[in-house]
């Protein structure tokens, strides 16, 4: 099965070898059919501490790699 890839922004890279990306996605509203923003932090693993708050970066799944980490930054966009 392949890797899930998703796009997000970066909200913090406080953390050594971690950013954390936030990913936002549409959804339309049962009863209005408008169409409401959700959004949900992930924590990325950044071996070189490469990627800084506000870039907007690529996610891709992985193996774990601590309690709260399954992800992997991939590039910039």
């Amino acid at each position: 099965m392949p890797k899930r890839i998703l796009q997000g922004v970066v909200v913090s890279d406080k953390t050594d070898k971690t950013v954390t990306v936030r990913v936002e996605r549409r959804i339309m509203h049962p009863v209005y059919k408008k169409f409401i923003k959700r959004s949900k932090k992930y924590a990325a693993h950044d071996e070189n501490n490469q990627f800084k708050t506000g870039d907007n970066i690529r996610i891709q799944e992985c193996r774990p790699i601590s309690k709260t980490k399954t992800w992997e930054a991939l590039t910039s966009e």
